[in-house]
């Protein structure tokens, strides 16, 4: 019990982050990050954004809307995608009504040695998120940016062994089988990909229909 005067705390606004490293997914690792790399090599409009855009790599964002179809193994990793939207949902306590998630899009991204992808978030979706295709060692990490940063206005920056969930932003390393999924209006950036190899994934949004 609480003594009379003594102050307490409550964590009010939790931020979640769904996590789940996915067994058995070898085979079709295997199967995507091959699709992933054809849909590179053959994808000329993707590749054409990309230098575009300055995306160190390939990026099927802009060019490719139909990979489930394209594609078995992504057929199959939707499947994956749509069990544990459901489980975040049921996680959150949405209460969705007579409408459903449903995935919005879908897209590869093949991210070179030395490559990043900046700050952003993803509009008009409720989910989004990424499955981890094939993470080399040294492979860059995804970093969350605290929503409330930019109302702190003056308040003085955390210490540097701050908790982890007091921290402005928080780097998240997957390895390949990974699957994260966060609300879609968290900032997030994948920071330098220092390792030798391409980090291969797939991003994806969930919306409420």
């Amino acid at each position: 019990m609480t003594e009379p005067g003594a102050p307490q705390i409550e964590t009010l606004f939790a931020t979640r982050l769904y996590r789940a490293d996915l067994d058995g997914m070898e085979g079709l690792n295997d199967e995507l990050a091959a699709c992933c790399r054809s849909a590179a090599e053959d994808d000329a409009a993707g590749r054409k954004w990309s230098a575009k855009n300055g995306y160190t790599g390939y990026t099927s964002y802009s060019s490719l809307d139909d990979l489930p179809w394209r594609f078995p193994a992504f057929k199959q990793l939707k499947a994956h995608l749509d069990r544990h939207a459901k489980a975040f949902a049921k996680l959150q306590e949405w209460n969705l009504g007579s409408k459903k998630l449903e995935l919005d899009n879908l897209w590869i991204n093949v991210l070179d040695p030395g490559g990043f992808h900046g700050s952003h978030i993803h509009p008009n979706s409720v989910i989004s998120g990424t499955y981890y295709v094939d993470i080399p060692d040294g492979a860059s990490a995804i970093r969350f940016e605290d929503p409330r940063l930019a109302l702190m206005m003056a308040a003085p920056p955390r210490k540097p062994k701050a908790a982890r969930e007091m921290q402005p932003s928080v780097p998240v390393a997957p390895r390949t089988g990974t699957l994260l999924m966060w609300e879609s209006w968290l900032r997030h950036e994948v920071t330098l990909n220092q390792a030798d190899a391409e980090r291969i994934s797939v991003s994806f949004n969930y919306a409420w229909r």
